[in-house]
C-alpha cells in the first residue's frame, strides 16, 4: 500500500492583527507560534484551511 500523503505546515507570520476566522483556522491547523509545524494529512478540509491562511503559513509536501 502507498503511504499516505502529508503535508508540513509552518507558521511564518504572526497572526496579531488578523481576523479572527483566521486566527482560529492557524489555531485549527495546530500551530501557536511563529516557526511551530505540523504534520497533518493531505486532504481537501486541510488543503482549503492552509489556502485561507496562505500568507501567514508555509506548507511542505512530505
Amino acid at each position: 500500500m502507498a503511504k499516505a500523503k502529508q503535508l508540513k505546515v509552518t507558521l511564518i507570520k504572526s497572526v496579531i492583527g488578523q481576523k479572527p476566522e483566521k486566527v482560529a483556522t492557524v489555531r485549527s491547523l495546530g500551530l501557536k507560534k511563529i516557526s511551530s509545524s505540523n504534520v497533518l494529512a493531505d486532504n481537501e478540509a486541510i488543503r482549503g484551511m492552509v489556502a485561507s491562511v496562505s500568507h501567514l503559513v508555509k506548507v511542505e509536501e512530505i
